[in-house]
């Protein structure tokens, strides 16, 4: 079954061939940990877990690597280590503002249903060279120097943009047309106004390493640069991230590291996923509707998060609306009935085919629902292959009953007190008491619990 992708940098979907098809590699630009991730943030974590599932089913589980970085070095993280630790010398309240959020963004993307990637390495651990020889970021700059593409000035070391004929390839801009505008202050020691920083300076009050230009910080984009080449090589097969990065991160990644190794390529495929909006309104501090996948995990159960994120194509902008969480909590609840405690491993040709589509997966959703129509009626192809689908794309971690009790401690209602009202309800409706019958019903709805008669008897579950 043949793979296309679409890839930004040739605006067009190309079938995908690997570089090693037993050593098939990834880079996904991960969080800046300096405060709790937005929902926002969970969309480019579901879309490249998904990529690196599908990858894993079509190579091998043991011949794909998927690098996802942790950047712990940034003027933001600075600023929150001030704040939040005023008593600490820096360096160490950093370190105290990264391991926490750290820590939390783990906990969050791992209760999304995200498989945790083969390295996560940490961009202060790449600053200066290192024992093992792997690429670090002092390195890098000196070789961008020693060929001509960097420059020191200003206290800086920066990226002579106009050494690199072609660069503004990805993100589509010609050096030419990016002048001084009103919005970027253009500092007089630069050459051009889009070369930016590879070092600078520290003050006594910034984090800072003993460089051969003094004691200073890495800028934003050598970072990946480092940590991609360190662990996947000077060209891999995929780059991945949100829309945003286009420009500047990933076209100056693609700057420094082709200019650093001499290649002609830094990644063959790349890939960015949309924006997310939330009810319809671009997610915003200043709007108060800035939610973070903490916040939402308090409500829902992670593949409610997961499956509601992955109805939109990845290249598609999308709406977080609650209307389209009831109905993926309704969605689960169905799909767990049906197959949550079926044993089936391997997953339908349907559903791979739709993600080999550019990761189709509202496609890829449709499918499944045909393998649930199918599997409900008693056919055990259907079933195990629903079943096996599912659980190969981040669905049915748990049993039908642990998925029942996970809802009701999300919803905070306790399981005996409602199967007591039940059955007092029960009892009212036999010695036909319709008042007090449904009053118990209305007390229920009140709590949150919806309640189905049917010839077997009873049941109940969360109303979302």
């Amino acid at each position: 079954m043949e793979l296309r992708l679409y890839d930004t940098l040739t605006r067009e979907k190309r079938t995908f061939v690997p570089l090693d098809p037993k050593n098939v590699r990834m880079y996904v630009c991960g969080p800046t940990v300096y405060d709790f991730a937005h929902i926002g943030n969970g969309r480019a974590a579901i879309v490249f877990d998904v990529v690196f599932r599908l990858l894993r089913h079509l190579y091998g589980v043991d011949h794909v690597t998927y690098v996802r970085n942790i950047t712990d070095v940034d003027d933001k993280i600075n600023d929150r280590a001030v704040r939040d630790f005023p008593g600490l010398p820096l360096n160490e309240a950093i370190r105290k503002v990264t391991e926490t959020t750290a820590a939390q963004y783990q906990t969050d993307v791992t209760a999304l249903g995200c498989l945790p990637p083969t390295v996560q390495p940490r961009a202060t651990d790449f600053v200066l060279p290192r024992a093992d020889g792997k690429t670090d970021m002092v390195t890098m700059i000196q070789q961008l120097i020693a060929r001509g593409h960097a420059y020191q000035a200003g206290g800086e070391v920066l990226f002579d943009t106009q050494s690199m004929p072609d660069y503004g390839a990805l993100s589509g801009r010609k050096l030419d047309e990016q002048q001084a505008g009103a919005r970027v202050a253009v500092d007089a020691h630069k050459k051009h106004p889009t070369d930016f920083v590879l070092w600078k300076l520290s003050s006594e009050n910034e984090p800072g390493w003993e460089g051969p230009w003094g004691r200073g910080r890495p800028g934003w984009h050598i970072e990946c640069s480092a940590m991609s080449a360190a662990y996947l090589g000077d060209v891999f097969d995929i780059h991945g991230g949100g829309l945003d990065l286009i420009f500047p991160h990933h076209e100056n990644e693609i700057a420094q590291s082709r200019c650093a190794h001499g290649t002609p390529a830094m990644a063959n495929y790349w890939m960015h996923n949309e924006f997310l909006n939330f009810e319809r309104e671009k997610m915003s501090k200043s709007l108060g509707n800035f939610v973070t996948i903490r916040e939402l995990l308090e409500d829902w159960p992670g593949e409610v998060l997961r499956l509601n994120m992955l109805k939109a194509h990845y290249r598609s902008p999308m709406d977080w609306m609650l209307k389209g969480l009831e109905e993926s909590a309704r969605t689960l609840d169905d799909w767990y009935a049906v197959a949550a405690d079926v044993g089936g491993e391997e997953p339908s040709d349907a559903v791979i085919e739709a993600l080999s589509d550019d990761l189709n997966t509202p496609q890829m959703i449709a499918s499944l629902h045909t393998l649930r129509n199918g599997a409900a009626s008693g056919n055990q192809r259907s079933r195990n292959e629903f079943a096996g689908s599912l659980r190969l794309f981040g669905f049915l971690s748990e049993s039908t009953a642990q998925w029942n009790d996970r809802k009701q401690q999300a919803s905070g209602i306790d399981a005996e007190q409602i199967d007591g009202l039940i059955s007092d309800r029960a009892a009212a409706r036999a010695r036909k008491d319709f008042r007090e019958s449904d009053r118990i019903r209305d007390e229920l709805a009140a709590m949150g619990v919806v309640i189905k008669d049917s010839k077997e008897g009873t049941t109940w579950e969360i109303a979302r």
